[in-house]
């Protein structure tokens, strides 16, 4: 396991961390693993480090569509704590790398015993709710470029390096708009000399400059996150 570490157990008092720690195994996720799918009873919870999952949800017949990403200031699986066990969306690895994997079994057992633990997933569940939220005003009010330079903040935010490899189709799904939408954005923010693109790997040039090409909904994740962390 690298030297970076999860942000809610390292927020744990140092035997509760030890403990929970205990009954977690290190892995590495790959690049488009599917965790879990939607409906599936939950197996396990995961605490990424350096790797991010997207949270992905399907309607009938139409293309899917992430409704939340989760990277290492946080974990997937977090409604055990409400007693639910049932899956609500695919958790689809977006970023590879290392994760913490504990039982869901454990996993409860754990938060029986740990009142702090309780607490940080309380607060996670409230970020989370809160970012669904913006999201969904997210995709009726704001344009294509500003929720692209959203996405790719936040992506950039979870995978700690100035590059990261996606594609235009991979784009498009996660932002629920056609691959045409994506490449004209992207086309935009490229002329701005923002990012660069090229066979699937992006790179960030002007981190700043994204910042401000990005809809409002990006510092208000971020204000929504450290108001119950910082």
């Amino acid at each position: 396991m690298p030297p970076a570490q999860n942000r809610l157990i390292e927020l744990l008092p140092p035997a509760d961390r030890t403990r929970l720690l205990s009954v977690c195994q290190a892995v590495e996720l790959q690049r488009g693993q599917v965790l879990c799918e939607r409906g599936d009873a939950l197996s396990h919870v995961y605490f990424p480090v350096d790797s991010f999952i997207s949270l992905v949800m399907q309607i009938d017949a139409h293309p899917s569509l992430e409704v939340g990403m989760v990277g290492r200031e946080g974990l997937m699986g977090a409604t055990l704590l409400l007693g639910v066990e049932t899956v609500l969306q695919r958790g689809l690895v977006q970023g590879p790398g290392a994760a913490w994997r504990v039982e869901g079994g454990a996993f409860r057992r754990e938060l029986a015993l740990s009142m702090p633990l309780q607490r940080c997933v309380k607060r996670f569940l409230f970020v989370r709710m809160a970012q669904m939220a913006s999201a969904a005003a997210c995709l009726r009010f704001h344009l294509i470029g500003p929720r692209l330079a959203r996405w790719l903040l936040m992506s950039q935010d979870r995978a700690h390096a100035q590059q990261f490899h996606v594609t235009h189709e991979f784009l498009a799904g996660m932002l629920g708009v056609r691959r045409v939408g994506i490449t004209a954005a992207a086309g935009a923010l490229q002329r701005q000399g923002l990012i660069t693109y090229h066979r699937g790997e992006l790179t960030v040039l002007d981190r700043a400059g994204l910042e401000r090409a990005a809809c409002s909904c990006y510092a208000a994740d971020l204000a929504a996150y450290r108001a119950q962390f910082d």
